[in-house]
Order: C-alpha cells, then structure tokens, then sequence
C-alpha cells in the first residue's frame, strides 16, 4: 500500500510538470484540533537535532571494535590498544568487556597471559603497550637443573604468583629471551630492562655481566653491568638497550645475559624477568 502511494504521488508530480504542493495546509471550522497537534508535533521532530551515536576514541590507538555497554545498554565503538585482540588471544583467563570502564581498567592493571609466562598492560596516561616476560618465558641453561636452579613463587598481584629463577651454584651463567615487536605501539621509544634481585649469601660477581639487545635489522647494543655493588634483597633494574618501534625494526628482538669468562662460582641471583616498556 504504501509503496503504490508514493508512486502515484510521484506520477502525479511529473504530469503537473512541477514538485508537488508544499504549502502549508489551511484549517477550517471543521478540521480537528488533533490534527493540528499531529502537524505541530511533526514540525517539532523536523527541527530537532539528529541524534549521534556515542562514540569512545582512543588517540593512536589502533583496532576499532564495537562493545555492548549493559549499563547503557547501547552498543559503544571503541578503538582499543595497538594488536589488542591479538594479544588477548593469550589471556590466562577471560577479559570483562561488559563495560568500556570494565575493560580499560582491567588493561591498566594487567592480563596474565601464556599461563603466566608474559603479562600486558597499558598504560594510563599515553594509552601504550607494555609487557613483562617471566622467568619461565626466557631460556636459562642448567635451568631445569635443581642443582644449580631452583624455582620459588613469588605474589605479583593480588593472590596470582609467578615463578622466578633463583641461582644456586654456576659459574656458566647465560640467560636469553626473544619478543615480536608487532605487539608494542608503533612509533615509540622503549626501553628493555633485566628485572633482578641479589639474595644473601651472594657470591662471584665481581666479574662484571655482559647484556645485549640485537633488534631485527641486526643492530647490536651490548653492555657490561657489575653486580658487585647492587643493593641486596630488594628487586632492581639492569638496563639492556632501547628501540624505537619503526618500520625497520619490525620483528623479532633478542636480549640476553651472560658471564662465563670469569671462571668464577656464582650464587644469589634472582630472576624475575624482562620488562619492555615505553621510556619516559
């Protein structure tokens, strides 16, 4: 029906050679009062302002996905973290996305992922990429010896614990660990930090360690770090090297430690892992 009416309206607008009738409709003693709210009522929704659907950004943010609000109960589009949902394809356990809210504070305070060998988060304030890669995620040699190694828990947030890597005896010490750059936030300068703790009775570092980072153009940056002098029991920072996250250095990074020039006997070393985080 109402399809036919158009197009009779139509036919009848050609054959008058003109559009149809725009005037304004005039009233008589007769025409109801309701139609005259029915016309002021459609005058009013012709000047109304077109609703616009609400709309979360998040500035160099990379995936745009649509999430059900249940509070709202609206459909939000929001754009989330650089490769987000690839790397949520690793969660140790499902992400709350009932809410915006819900999902972004979970992001900050951090997903486990690969049964806790690695851990994501975003930060707050630039919205970027960071992650830590457990002991367990890096190799170790000897380190399934429980002569040389032995492997604690340690709580890293909330009630979930991690195991570190904790040196009994070697004097071949040699650690090494490898990431995929696409997972970082393009553009930015990171840096790639040993997360360590020296325990009493802590012996046979004073031969200094060597650190290295090769990025994936094959670009080498190397260091020598002494342990000797470090603070004890208490968890601090060796700094292996920086990138920034271009074109060029797509890829596959590898870090490492190592020291078995010395011939020294060494004992007291805590790993916890690699941190590869945005510089500030």
């Amino acid at each position: 029906m109402g399809a036919g009416s158009s197009h009779d309206e139509a036919s009848e607008s050609q054959q008058t050679g003109g559009e149809p009738s725009r005037t304004r409709p005039q009233y008589n003693e007769e025409t109801s009062t309701e139609a005259k709210q029915s016309e002021t009522k459609l005058k009013t929704v012709e000047k109304a302002p077109e609703a616009k659907p609400l709309v979360i950004r998040q500035e160099k943010a990379a995936d745009v996905k649509p999430l059900h609000d249940a509070k709202a109960k609206t459909v939000k589009e929001v754009k989330l973290p650089h490769n987000c949902e690839a790397i949520l394809r690793d969660a140790d356990s499902p992400v709350d996305r009932s809410s915006v809210d819900k999902l972004y504070d979970q992001l900050s305070t951090g997903v486990f992922l690969n049964q806790k060998r690695k851990k994501y988060w975003v930060e707050k304030k630039c919205y970027r990429n960071c992650f830590m890669l457990f002991a367990k995620d890096l190799s170790i040699t000897w380190g399934g010896d429980t002569r040389y190694w032995k492997w604690p828990s340690i709580c890293e947030s909330g009630d979930v614990t991690v195991d570190v890597a904790e040196l009994l005896d070697v004097c071949w010490l040699e650690i090494y660990g490898k990431f995929n750059t696409k997972m970082l936030s393009p553009g930015i300068l990171y840096e790639v930090v040993f997360v360590i703790k020296l325990k009493d009775p802590a012996y046979g570092w004073g031969v200094p360690v060597n650190v290295s980072l090769v990025l994936p153009n094959g670009y080498k940056q190397e260091r020598k770090e002494k342990l000797q002098t470090k603070p004890r029991e208490q968890w601090i920072e060796v700094p292996v090297g920086e990138l920034i996250t271009s074109p060029e250095n797509v890829g596959e990074i590898q870090f490492g430690m190592h020291e078995y020039d010395g011939g020294e006997w060494k004992r007291g070393l805590v790993i916890k892992g690699i941190a590869i985080r945005p510089k500030t």
